[in-house]
């Protein structure tokens, strides 16, 4: 079987894998998800014990034995509803189980199963459907006591009572969305949720979404009216207080959180984000202080896992320290710094005892490791001891003396998951994933005079001394990092070597993992810096490895990436041969707004940069189609992330100015096989690989 039939059978190697997972607030229990093998798209709901070192199957989807699995698969109201959503691809349901909540203690975990609310007994290891009045259900959450559920259904925001099964609307109006974060929060903030539990279980803060001003794009595009947010805090028995804030000044809501240690805490950001405020929420009254101010002249940047309260109850905030000549992204505890200049930190992964666990790289942007960082408000100086060994990608999950610890490299196949307790290995993670097919050894290094990070992958077969053409496979976009010492990110590199490339792949500034002064650059120069980074790179590169072709360079890359490598053929033609992209955003003015304006700024006043950061400017100077390079637009007409308006104006755009073009158009779910086998074959006829 070829590589990529299996890499779309086994969900890119990843079927079988633990994912999704949760540690219990005590640390005793550890649950995830996992299907039962490479070949199974089913995720099951797993318990690992810390103490007996054994894991136990909470919940398994496809045993109707075990929940009435068979009637809900014959339910009329979901078959009408897979009728009527089959013409727009796949339901976010149709994965039996995609994510799923779990109380304080690990007792009750609450999922969706086609739509329908499943509460599982993990202690019990027994599920049950409640007859809930709403359907479809969307994020149920138990109360951290487990006697409730909240979730979301028809935008309305409910809350099921379990010993009795009353199902009771805590908040739900026509024409807006109770309890879901917008898209840009998801998008590009990484809230995922729209509703928090008071740690007592009997309040529920929750987000009030109003999208009627959002124009008929999926998402609102650049200098448009974003969706309105507000915060609302509901006690079970009817009370309402709503949060205050300017939310003309500060419209977007990035982060919450609320503990048991203190109220709670909200990041709020411009609309431009360069200046964001920290409130502490008053749960009697609504009313917020201020208690932290974020500020940068380009962009503020959150850690993720922050803010929250420490165990002392001071307030945890992750940040940037650029002044006294540091450049250095770290956290703060109410203004004192926990973590050493030298830790680029990337998340906060939880705690073990009082102290914090943190992702962070130090030094090395394709490694990530983990770090215990001491949060003790005496201490004279920062307390950090890594935790992790061995070059790659690590992540962790921590809680009570728990830490589960995810680690990937280039020596081994897939994620290998341990649970240690009290800093004692107690057991691991099973993996079910089918093995990787390649073992690459991409050539890892810092080019340039700015070290940028980059990698070089050969075929399999490659003798010294044989000049390759070069397959420069990209992102290039902020915040998004390519070059990674982990096994999976390098395998279907490894298959366009193998097809005859030397596969080079490049993070340009802007990418994360090195320092925020390496990342701001870009602001409102995305195109200028972003493409000089690559060919100045890429020449580098070819120093260092005489076998690159750079007579013969071909770019491919998808969504931004796609943006990239269109962007590269148009106005580096003497550098690179042809292109291939996907789903492009050709027109930044058509991408949302927080994306958008964050690098470029509001339409309004920087019509230039947005102008010249387009490609259909450049794409419209008419050349002769001898002149012209060569590019291959492939695009997805379902696609709602970057909608087909990007590629169908920039389609018209080269054809228009006579430009060669090759277009790929996919209705529905594309065949990735088919696609990549087309993309060869462009390849191919315009860079003489074999």
């Amino acid at each position: 079987m070829e590589y990529a039939e299996r890499a779309e059978l086994t969900r890119g190697f990843t079927a079988g894998e633990p994912r999704v997972i949760s540690v219990s607030a005590d640390g005793a229990n550890v649950c995830f998800l996992r299907s039962a093998g490479p070949h199974d798209p089913v995720d099951r709901l797993w318990v690992f014990d810390t103490e007996h070192g054994t894991e136990r199957l909470a919940f398994d989807p496809t045993d109707p034995t075990d929940w009435a699995a068979r009637k809900l698969a014959d339910s009329a109201g979901w078959a009408a509803r897979k009728l009527a959503d089959s013409e727009l691809g796949p339901h976010p349901t149709d994965d039996p189980i995609s994510s799923y909540a779990i109380d304080r203690a690990a007792r009750t975990a609450a999922l969706t199963v086609a739509g329908r609310l499943v509460v599982v007994d993990l202690l019990g290891a027994t599920a049950s459907l409640p007859p809930v009045v709403a359907w479809p259900v969307q994020d149920p959450v138990p109360d951290p006591t487990g006697r409730l559920v909240a979730y979301v259904a028809d935008g309305t925001l409910r809350v099921l009572e379990r010993a009795t099964g009353e199902d009771n609307l805590l908040a739900g109006e026509s024409g807006v969305t109770w309890g879901l974060p917008e898209f840009v929060a998801t998008r590009d903030f990484g809230r995922s949720r729209g509703f928090w539990w008071s740690p007592d279980g009997l309040a529920i803060l929750a987000a009030r979404v109003d999208t009627s001003r959002v124009g008929p794009l999926p998402y609102p595009a650049a200098g448009t009216a974003n969706a309105e947010v507000t915060l609302h805090l509901l006690d079970l028995d009817g009370g309402w207080v709503d949060v205050h804030w300017d939310r003309e000044t500060y419209p977007y809501l990035v982060a919450v959180s609320w503990s048991e240690v203190g109220g709670p805490l909200v990041t709020v950001l411009r609309r431009l984000q360069q200046h964001g405020l920290v409130l502490a929420v008053d749960p009697r009254t609504g009313e917020t202080q201020v208690h932290a101010e974020l500020a940068d002249p380009r962009w503020v940047e959150p850690v993720a896992g922050t803010p929250c309260h420490l165990a002392d109850g001071r307030v945890l905030i992750g940040g940037e320290l650029a002044h006294d000549g540091y450049d250095a992204r770290c956290l703060f505890a109410d203004g004192g710094l926990l973590t050493p200049p030298s830790l680029y930190v990337r998340r906060v992964a939880g705690r073990l005892g009082s102290d914090l666990v943190v992702e962070a790289s130090e030094g090395e942007p394709s490694e990530q490791h983990l770090y215990r960082v001491g949060t003790h408000s005496g201490a004279a100086s920062v307390e950090v001891s890594r935790l992790t060994s061995g070059p790659g990608w690590h992540r962790g999950h921590a809680a009570g003396e728990t830490l589960v610890v995810g680690a990937a490299s280039l020596d081994h196949n897939g994620t290998q998951w341990t649970v240690r307790r009290n800093s004692t290995v107690v057991g691991e993670l099973r993996t079910l994933a089918a093995p990787h097919p390649y073992a690459p050894r991409p050539a890892l290094q810092r080019v340039t005079d700015r070290r940028l990070p980059a990698g070089v992958v050969y075929p399999r077969t490659h003798v010294g001394g044989r000049r390759l053409p070069v397959l420069v496979d990209v992102h290039g976009g902020p915040g998004h990092q390519e070059v990674i010492a982990a096994r999976a990110a390098w395998q279907e590199r490894q298959w366009w070597a193998d097809a005859g490339f030397a596969v080079v792949v490049i993070d340009n500034r802007g990418t994360p993992g090195v320092a925020p002064s390496f990342e701001k650059v870009v602001h409102r120069r995305l195109a200028d810096v972003i493409l000089a980074d690559q060919i100045d790179a890429l020449v580098a590169l070819a120093d260092k490895h005489p076998d690159l072709d750079l007579t013969r360079v071909g770019i491919r890359g998808w969504g931004v990436g796609g943006w990239l490598a269109a962007l590269a053929v148009l106005r580096r033609p003497e550098v690179y041969r042809c292109g291939i992209a996907g789903s492009p955003v050709s027109d930044w003015l058509l991408h949302e707004t927080a994306y958008a304006e964050r690098y470029l700024g509001l339409p309004d006043d920087a019509s230039d940069i947005y102008a010249h950061n387009s490609l259909l400017e450049s794409a419209a100077e008419r050349v002769s189609r001898v002149d012209g390079r060569p590019l291959l637009l492939i695009y997805g007409t379902g696609d709602l992330e970057i909608p087909p308006t990007h590629a169908r104006r920039l389609g018209a755009a080269l054809e228009s100015a006579g430009r060669p073009l090759s277009v790929i158009s996919v209705e529905g779910p594309a065949h990735r096989p088919q696609l990549l086998d087309r993309e060869l074959d462009f390849l191919r006829a315009h860079l003489g690989a074999t």
